[in-house]
């Protein structure tokens, strides 16, 4: 059963109207966002957490690891699974991003449905209601419906948006917020975590994320590099990390890791565009990650970047096994 979690003017709409669960004691466990592409889930994440452990870009599909961001409060420890788009798949490699979200919403205890405010509620956006209408009913998997960017819309079209959202099937509970102004953030973790089981921490004080160091930096060079390419870019693109070994000779208190990573594209057009000319694109791709990457390790960071060719590696189980996938 769902409770009001209004919070603020633009306060959750509850459609249960019965008590919160719960009881006393601590509750953990884990919650997953899905919609489809580009519908502010890693960035919402992010904000759940309190820093980046999920890669954002204005480029849809950008997401294609489970990151697991960690929540932790004085009541209740929340664990993100950030999940790729649900998306009509056109490659082999969409058809897997598809079998991991649904995989994925397997394994979490409730749902959080991201539909943008500033995006009329389309095609996109019923095929997985649908899909959430059968976990809900017959998994017994509580689905929130959140209604990401409400900062960029009017009141009004706020509004009509909750109402669309109403419309497009049972929520336990239906939420506004806006991860960029901070907008009932905190009302959007305290809604899923009141779902979450009784249950001790999960994980240690301090964790934000049991995702591998080598996979965040990975993500955090496609972040870079997605940036400001042509469309179709971000489909073709994959990240990998050779290796991050820490530079020996250097002075007491002076650490310096080197990274050596591969950017593999699929067409040699493509990688003329992530090169740029003269190597100027690819020098502002790695100057933006190294400033991520830095951030991410708590240490200076030298970054040996190529791009290489793997010619239609979406379509190719063996590359995209070596590739990550």
């Amino acid at each position: 059963m769902g409770t009001d979690h209004s919070g603020t003017d633009h306060g959750g709409t509850d459609r249960s109207g019965g008590a919160t669960p719960g009881g006393p004691g601590y509750r953990a466990g884990f919650a997953c966002l899905v919609g489809r592409p580009n519908a502010g889930k890693s960035t919402l994440t992010n904000a759940l957490v309190g820093q980046k452990v999920a890669i954002t870009s204005s480029k849809p599909q950008t997401t294609r690891h489970t990151i697991r961001g960690v929540a932790t409060t004085d009541t209740a420890q929340l664990i993100l699974v950030d999940t790729p788009g649900l998306h009509k798949p056109r490659t082999l490699l969409g058809q897997r991003l598809n079998d991991l979200v649904r995989e994925t919403l397997l394994g979490v205890d409730v749902v959080g449905f991201c539909l943008p405010a500033d995006q009329r509620i389309g095609p996109g956006d019923t095929f997985i209601a649908k899909d959430l209408s059968e976990l809900r009913s017959v998994r017994r998997r509580p689905v929130v419906g959140i209604a990401t960017k409400a900062d960029i819309v009017s009141r009004d079209r706020l509004v009509e948006h909750l109402v669309a959202i109403d419309r497009l099937g049972e929520w336990d509970a239906i939420v506004p917020c806006s991860a960029v102004s901070g907008e009932q953030v905190e009302v959007v973790r305290d809604v899923l975590a009141s779902y979450l089981p009784d249950s001790p921490q999960l994980y240690p004080d301090g964790v934000l994320t049991d995702e591998p160091e080598i996979v965040m930096v990975a993500e955090l060079i496609r972040e870079a590099a997605l940036e400001g390419v042509r469309d179709e870019l971000p489909h073709s693109l994959a990240v990998v990390v050779e290796e991050i070994v820490p530079r020996e000779g250097r002075p007491e208190g002076k650490p310096l890791l080197d990274i050596r990573a591969n950017v593999f594209v699929e067409r040699s057009s493509q990688k003329a565009i992530i090169i740029g000319r003269g190597g100027s694109r690819l020098r502002e791709v790695g100057t933006s990650s190294r400033q991520n990457i830095e951030a991410l390790l708590g240490q200076r960071v030298y970054l040996d970047l190529h791009v290489k060719v793997a010619k239609d590696w979406q379509r190719d189980p063996k590359q995209m096994q070596r590739l990550g996938f």
